[in-house]
């Protein structure tokens, strides 16, 4: 595939959030753009307002005839979209060019030097932190992101085409894909058993991953990872690590030591230990490209966060509501941590809607365990988003997991009435489904 030659791109699942960065880049490089996503959306509406035209009608009499020509147009779709989907199913039918995500990321990225960042968490946040390194520095970079960057709002930074960043993202092991210069891995967490079927099949394919960086190229591994590469973390043996953190007017304040010199007082406003650690690699990579520290540093201290990652919508001295994606396990510990951290003594209340029949019934008493530490539990029900019902696998199952009085399940109709009753100094949201269509409404309902 030649960008050059190609002048219309349909995307079957255009409101998905990598979905949506590559229909971004299109557009900005000139091609006639359309898709179809289920629902409309804040991403959907953002994308027509760059003159996208998306469709909810999965009807291929709503397909645009311009994108009916299988000589000059090609199709983009994710694989969340059923093999049953009818636009897809025509597309096939007539001999279109048909590409995953991850096919088309990698052809864009071939002749870039292409920095990936993986991990079963962190992803979003280490790839839209190093983005923003390289951008401020005044590097020549496309970053296509898995979130909302706050400083851009947008999933895609576009600031030139010679270095690009990418999310290698594991789910149906579409990282293979991929063929960066240089790589990070965050965590291989057990996730996506429904793709994987157990854990020792994810660590296989992540180290299948490892073998796609380019020759001489470079990892970067967490600490803890038995993995051979460029180690990061906390611990003073690791090539790259953090020391001397303290907490100064909500900002962490810290040192970092990398193989040649000490970066001092740098400074970075996303809470969480986890975030300190995708901040470090992220500087890492960028400073392995070439990039000054004396920039780095100045550049971390000006990033803003990602939209659905300890996002906050309302700050004051007695009330604070974050809305967070964390949607395992881990990553429920490591919000629980984050907040404790910044926010000690108060009390914290956790609206968690799980996300996936499969995930949820794959750890359950994980889920149990990390979400039975917030002082008060709201479960939603569970989020199905590309699966069909499990039968006993419900939030009323998971609910009664859960060792903790303070708990009960509340359905969707009926959270902002609820909201408005509870009392409590710190407020959270927490999945990865639709229940980040509910934050504004939330926001809205405590703020009057």
């Amino acid at each position: 595939m030649e960008l050059k030659n190609i002048h219309n791109v349909y995307f079957v699942g255009i409101g998905g959030i990598g979905m949506s960065a590559l229909a971004r880049y299109f557009k900005f490089n000139n091609k006639n753009v359309a898709g179809y996503d289920k629902t409309k959306t804040v991403i959907t509406d953002a994308l027509e307002n760059l003159g996208i035209q998306v469709s909810t009608d999965d009807n291929v009499a709503k397909i645009p005839k311009a994108y009916l020509n299988a000589e000059n147009t090609i199709v983009i779709y994710t694989p969340a979209i059923p093999s049953s989907h009818t636009e897809l199913t025509y597309f096939r039918k007539n001999d279109f060019k048909i590409y995953k995500r991850a096919e088309v990321l990698g052809l864009i990225t071939k002749d870039t030097y292409c920095l990936g960042v993986a991990g079963t968490h962190g992803k979003t946040t280490t790839s839209t932190i190093l983005g923003h390194l390289l951008a401020e520095s005044g590097a020549d970079v496309t970053a296509f992101l898995g979130g909302i960057a706050e400083n851009y709002n947008s999933n895609l930074i576009l600031k030139g085409n010679e270095i690009t960043v990418v999310e290698a993202d594991e789910f149906d092991r579409s990282f293979l894909q991929l063929s960066p210069d240089i790589a990070c891995i965050t965590s291989m967490d057990a996730d996506h058993l429904d793709i994987y079927g157990e854990e020792k099949a994810l660590h296989e394919s992540f180290i299948e991953f490892t073998k796609c960086i380019k020759p001489n190229g470079q990892l970067f591994v967490q600490e803890d990872l038995e993995l051979d590469g460029i180690k990061y973390g906390f611990k003073e043996t690791s090539d790259y690590h953090i020391k001397n953190i303290s907490i100064e007017d909500g900002a962490y304040v810290f040192d970092i030591v990398t193989p040649s010199k000490i970066v001092e007082d740098v400074q970075f406003y996303v809470p969480g230990r986890h975030n300190l650690l995708n901040g470090l690699v992220a500087f890492a990579m960028a400073d392995t490209v070439g990039t000054p520290t004396d920039r780095l540093a100045k550049a971390l201290g000006t990033f803003k966060g990602v939209k659905r990652r300890f996002s906050y919508q309302i700050k004051t001295e007695d009330f604070v509501f974050i809305d967070d994606y964390a949607h395992h396990p881990t990553e429920v510990n490591a919000l629980h941590q984050a907040v404790r951290e910044m926010y000690p003594a108060k009390k914290v209340t956790a609206i968690f809607q799980p996300h996936l029949f499969s995930r949820t019934k794959d750890f359950a008493d994980e889920f149990a365990e990390s979400l039975a530490q917030f002082d008060e539990i709201i479960l939603l029900d569970i989020y199905p988003a590309r699966e069909k019902p499990m039968e006993g696998i419900t939030s009323s199952w998971l609910l009664n997991k859960i060792k903790n009085d303070q708990k009960q399940l509340i359905t969707k109709e009926n959270l902002i009435n609820y909201i408005t009753t509870v009392k409590t100094d710190v407020l959270l949201t927490v999945g990865a489904g639709d229940i980040g269509e509910e934050v504004v409404k939330i926001k809205n309902a405590l703020i009057v």
